[in-house]
């Protein structure tokens, strides 16, 4: 069993912050890696495969430091959780090629409004007024995104909304874990898991990558498992209902990179469209907050940065 680690409120904060500008941060080298920034664009299998590759290398290392001695696995739980987390993951990186980092992120952030109508069919939980209106809320600034008319749709908005539906059902499988095994255990399993099924995937439209590439390849693995332990040491530090709000400062330091690297700007649609996500997702995190604080519902959780 491994120790709980004591409230830390002001660090769980930090701890988060720096989370989102790491999560922020391969969302633009997925999208400079997507596109012909750093060479011939790759696929996002391949680009999935490498955040995996990387990221099992940093925690093999860090496991191996720090003599990780291994509980009991859940192996097929694990599996599970990485398949959809590899789908987001994934679909996430290919809509950041056609869309604003900005308005990809505010999607795929969908993911605990998708857990809160999962829960209904496969966890059997009862589902009240206050999270339906707030799913209905949040879903109502995904169609703003999705800019649902003729002269406006954007099709490659979809990549990000399957992206959150993947990361929603992960949400779910992930309250099967909690609880159960150490951080560290947990991170480095799920990206042994992940490069396995992620190099399957990405056998069959992998190229060779430029050095650039190979970097941004690396950075995208290094930073993600930066991600990782510093969201996952938060959460142990303070209850969710507190640390979720400040994960989604992702949605602007990935406004504030795809800014200063490309040059794009949000238009109004975008801001009206974030803004209405994040009421619906903030009342979901008020509720839990004031309602179940400890009780590890998955969307009382913000989903730890797999991915």
């Amino acid at each position: 069993m491994f120790v709980p680690k004591s409230q830390n409120p002001v660090l769980a904060a930090v701890l988060t912050l720096l989370a989102s500008a790491f999560v922020a941060g391969t969302t633009l080298l997925a999208k400079m890696l997507s596109t012909d920034a750093l060479g011939p664009a790759l696929n996002p299998l391949q680009i999935s495969q490498g955040r995996f590759v990387f990221a099992f290398l940093a925690f093999a290392l860090a496991a191996t430091l720090m003599r990780l001695r291994f509980t009991q696995i859940a192996w097929k739980t694990h599996t599970v959780r990485v398949a959809f987390g590899w789908g987001g993951v994934t679909l996430m990186f290919a809509a950041t090629a056609y869309i604003p980092l900005s308005d990809a992120t505010a999607i795929s952030f969908l993911n605990p409004v998708i857990a809160v109508l999962l829960a209904i069919p496969l966890l059997g939980e009862r589902v009240g007024p206050v999270r339906l209106s707030a799913a209905a809320i949040a879903l109502c600034g995904a169609m703003i995104l999705l800019r649902p008319t003729p002269d406006a749709f954007q099709p490659a908005a979809l990549l990000a909304l399957g992206a959150a539906i993947s990361l929603g059902i992960e949400l779910i499988v992930i309250k099967r874990l909690s609880g159960r095994e150490g951080p560290m255990q947990i991170l480095l399993i799920n990206n042994v898991i992940g490069v396995g099924i992620a190099s399957a995937a990405a056998i069959w439209v992998w190229i060779a990558p430029t050095p650039a590439q190979w970097l941004a390849l690396a950075g995208i693995g290094l930073l993600m498992a930066a991600a990782q332990t510093c969201f996952i040491n938060a959460i142990a530090r303070a209850d969710a209902s507190f640390v979720g709000p400040f994960f989604y400062a992702t949605l602007v330091f990935a406004a504030l990179y795809d800014f200063v690297v490309f040059g794009v700007r949000p238009d109004s649609v975008s801001v009206i469209g974030t803004g209405v996500i994040l009421c619906g997702a903030g009342l979901l995190v008020w509720r839990e907050g004031r309602i179940r604080p400890s009780a590890g519902s998955p969307v009382g959780k913000m989903t730890t940065p797999e991915d």
